[in-house]
């Protein structure tokens, strides 16, 4: 699990393609000051498991279906990376829980700046319409960001100066694909109340 908290920017260092998967290398002294094989790292929010550290860069192994599913096919050698360690359970929990588990893929339409901030516009796949909700949360590339507006097709999230300027979001211009990944909740509620069941949500009691 992670919390969408980046914690530094990396760079993609070497890319091999292989039968129905690919491994990656990325280079990023913070995320692997304390990495071991089979630690997980969410790079641009795709949680990949740790096979091989060496000094300020590890490699993971990326499955065809995590490439179809997401925007890590698009890497290329030196394209920068938003990268996250996995969550502990004393760490605080700065965003929202992400599992690293991208659902889909969107496409950055438009980028607003404005004084204080930037409004950036993001379309969406259809079956994801539904779990986007006016200020709930979303991932986009492993960044975790409150939704400002929301319609069918697209969502809005404004994002500060400290946003655009220690991820790759700041990197983005209309056009560019982004990883995403919706608030698990939503899809467990779903579920339920498929099946009937209606979740009960304890809000405390008096002796």
């Amino acid at each position: 699990m992670f919390t969408g908290i980046v914690e530094e920017l990396g760079e993609v260092t070497a890319w091999q393609e292989l039968q129905d998967a690919a491994r990656i290398t990325v280079r990023g002294p913070l995320v692997t000051s304390d990495a071991g094989h089979g630690d997980s790292i969410a790079v641009n929010g795709v949680c990949l498991t740790v096979v091989h550290v060496e000094r300020d860069s590890f490699t993971a192994d990326v499955m065809q279906e995590t490439l179809d599913r997401s925007c890590l096919g698009a890497l290329r050698l030196g394209s920068p990376v938003n990268l996250e360690r996995a969550v502990r359970l004393q760490d605080r929990l700065g965003g929202h829980l992400v599992q690293g588990h991208v659902d889909g893929t969107g496409e950055l339409l438009g980028v607003t700046p404005d004084q204080h901030w930037t409004v950036v516009r993001v379309g969406m796949p259809d079956e994801l319409g539904r779990y986007v909700v006016h200020k709930g949360s979303i991932t986009v590339d492993g960044v975790s960001l409150t939704v400002s507006a929301v319609d069918r097709s697209w969502f809005e999230v404004s994002l500060i100066p400290t946003t655009l300027s220690l991820t790759t979001l700041g990197r983005k211009v209309v056009g560019d694909p982004v990883n995403l990944e919706v608030d698990i909740t939503a899809k467990y509620v779903e579920k339920l109340l498929a099946a009937g069941v209606v979740p009960v949500v304890a809000v405390g009691s008096r002796a």
